[in-house]
């Protein structure tokens, strides 16, 4: 695999596509970031954009993980000393959950966020942005009817981190994409370049295949599961015998959550998956990529019962080392 196919494997959208071919052609040295706010334990979120950093360490890339202290506290997580002793856990989990501890520089937000510097230059963008172009961009972090002014400064305070922080490429889920756009508009009116980004796809809600898993609502799993815990989760899981399920009776889409979790957690982490069957309903089945356990879901020769049990054992192994971390 080159280092162009390594950096977008799994990536639900690149911006731009020639941008990203310039990073891939003299990728090492160069840096990657994804900010997360402290705010608990890791998740399969905060995990499939793992993931992707994990690729880019791989093909030559350093990598800053920003934990956004200061952004947690406009999103109105805590105080500051609680976001601070969160962002010290949250940084042992990743190192746990297999990002390169040599290769991977962890910043918090308040280490530059309150300069005079970035005051001004944040300062600046909010002269050159709308209400309503920021409100575009932090619908994700909006909950409720009132919007606080916290939530405003929000995304320009995302944007102005890029140039802050000296990367080359900007990751993130799709649920990232506006704030990105909203970088590419405002920088150049501070002289600063538009932002690289790449974008993860965003996996569907455990329970029904709808929407996007979240750690707020509905069933999602995280570093604090055991395994049972897992298993139990997976087990109740939507998975249809496809890869592209019907839409509900009220048009609502709907996708394979254990199939897109193989797909963009499992396969990227283990060069091999094995299926463990008895011998009577064929005996146990090996993959190499995810392409083909797929078809084997799509043709019936691979029952979603086999394929789930799979998941957990496979789910466990990634989480294990985190959970043991968090208990010590």
């Amino acid at each position: 695999m080159d280092a162009y196919e390594r950096i977008t494997r799994n990536a639900a959208e690149v911006v731009t596509e020639e941008e990203i071919e310039a990073l891939a052609d003299d990728p090492d040295g160069k840096r990657a970031y994804v900010g997360y706010e402290p705010s608990g334990v890791l998740h399969i979120g905060h995990m499939l954009t793992a993931n992707k950093l994990i690729d880019l360490q791989e093909a030559g890339f350093e990598v800053t993980v920003l934990l956004a202290d200061v952004h947690a506290y406009l999103n109105d997580k805590g105080s500051f000393e609680d976001i601070r002793h969160t962002a010290e856990r949250m940084r042992d989990q990743f190192i746990a959950y297999g990002l390169d501890e040599s290769n991977t520089q962890f910043v918090l937000g308040s280490d530059f966020q309150l300069d005079d510097d970035y005051t001004l230059d944040l300062h600046a963008l909010e002269l050159e942005t709308t209400l309503a172009r920021a409100e575009r961009a932090m619908a994700e972090i909006t909950s409720g009817d009132s919007v606080k002014v916290s939530q405003a400064v929000y995304p320009l305070m995302q944007a102005l981190d890029i140039p802050y922080l000296g990367v080359d490429l900007a990751v993130g889920g799709m649920e990232q994409r506006k704030v990105h756009m909203l970088a590419r508009d405002v920088l150049p009116s501070i002289d600063r370049e538009p932002p690289t980004s790449l974008h993860t796809p965003l996996i569907a809600d455990l329970g029904t295949g709808r929407g996007k898993m979240s750690s707020s609502e509905g069933v999602t799993i995280s570093m604090e599961d055991s395994r049972d815990d897992i298993e139990s989760k997976v087990n109740d899981a939507y998975c249809p015998p496809t890869a592209d399920p019907e839409p509900t009776d009220d048009g609502e889409s709907r996708e394979n959550p254990v199939l897109q979790v193989f797909e963009y957690h499992v396969f990227p982490r283990f060069e091999t998956v094995r299926v463990e069957r008895p011998a009577e309903y064929g005996g146990d089945l090996t993959y190499d990529a995810y392409g083909t356990l797929e078809a084997d879901i799509e043709s019936g020769e691979l029952h979603p019962a086999d394929a789930k049990g799979a998941l957990s054992e496979y789910l466990d192994r990634l989480i294990a080392p985190g959970r043991e971390q968090l208990a010590e």
